[in-house]
């Protein structure tokens, strides 16, 4: 029996999004999953992949400071991921699910 020896590149999210149309489409896929903290990585997705010194200078916050609160593990508040949506160029919407769910 042959060992064969397999090496793996560190897979980067951050790496593939490289145009508006890629972000746009991540962002829609994060966002049919609904959890708070996947759309908080993924904006930590998309400002790994421009400049997140740049966001946290526009954003007000440090670069740590924004690293983990993007991180999936931190708990940003509701105007943090505003604001970074803001400076990424984002506008986030809320649409009705395709299915209503009935109200008591």
């Amino acid at each position: 029996m042959t060992v064969t020896n397999v090496t793996f590149s560190h897979y980067d999210t951050a790496d593939y999004l490289q145009t508006e149309e890629d972000i746009a489409a991540y962002l829609d896929a994060v966002m049919e999953e609904n959890d708070p903290a996947l759309l908080a990585a993924a904006l930590g997705d998309i400002a790994r992949a421009r400049n997140m010194s740049q966001l946290a200078k526009d954003v007000g916050m440090s670069r740590e400071g924004l690293y983990k609160a993007l991180s999936g593990e931190g708990n940003p508040a509701f105007s943090t991921i505003s604001k970074v949506a803001n400076s990424l160029g984002l506008r986030l919407s809320i649409e009705p699910l395709s299915r209503p769910k009935a109200h008591r």
